[in-house]
C-alpha cells in the first residue's frame, strides 16, 4: 500500500507530484506507477515509460 504522502515530493516552500496526471482526465487524477507504465485507474489510460 502506497502513502499518500509518497506521492509528493517536497523541496523547501514546493510541492511537486512524483506521478504523472492523466491527460484524459485532467488536473488532480494521478497515474498509477506500475513499473514499467503509468496507468489511469478513472479511464484506463495506459503510457508505457521510456527506458
Amino acid at each position: 500500500m502506497v502513502k499518500k504522502s509518497d506521492l509528493y515530493k517536497v523541496d523547501g516552500d514546493k510541492i511537486e507530484r512524483k506521478n504523472p496526471v492523466c491527460p484524459r482526465c485532467s488536473d488532480g487524477v494521478f497515474m498509477a506507477d506500475h513499473g514499467n507504465r503509468y496507468a489511469c485507474g478513472k479511464c484506463g489510460y495506459t503510457e508505457m515509460k521510456k527506458d
